[in-house]
């Protein structure tokens, strides 16, 4: 009987890992809640996306087309979340409170995107820049913070 309930603790933990029904290609639609830890499949590129009081800060510079997984995090005081908008459809997390996190996976297109907070007027406060998507170095353009960090 132990053996059994192993054998199906495993299972619930891989199905748990599967993560997507493989026929979401192109759509980069798909949003799941994850710790920042995770690491992601092989060919995806992760991306960490810190978001405090009124600032976005992603740990890549450059961008590729292609899959990427965004780990948005909330290390801020007040409720944020991500959104991804250009060439590749709109993608959004759920609104994040303080110290949440959550997966956001994007199939970027080349071209340049919008990366903001849809909250309550966030995105005027700061927290937007544009990436640029492309086959070579393609550099974040952050707007400076209009607030002072306030």
């Amino acid at each position: 009987m132990g053996l059994g309930l192993a054998a199906a603790a495993l299972a619930g933990v891989l199905a748990g890992c599967g993560g997507g029904n493989g026929g979401g290609e192109g759509r980069g639609d798909t949003t799941t809640s994850a710790p920042p830890e995770r690491t992601t499949e092989a060919g995806v590129t992760r991306v960490n996306a810190d978001m405090t009081d009124f600032r976005i800060t992603l740990s890549e510079k450059t961008f590729k087309a292609g899959d990427h997984t965004f780990v948005a995090k909330n290390n801020g005081k007040h409720d944020h979340a991500l959104e991804i908008e250009g060439p590749s459809g709109e993608h959004r997390t759920k609104t994040l409170a303080p110290g949440a996190s959550e997966t956001l996976r994007v199939t970027l297109k080349s071209g340049t995107h919008e990366v903001y907070c849809p909250v309550g007027g966030h995105e005027d406060l700061g927290m937007k820049m544009e990436i640029t998507v492309g086959g070579g170095d393609a550099p974040v353009n952050e707007t400076p913070s209009r607030n002072n960090g306030y």
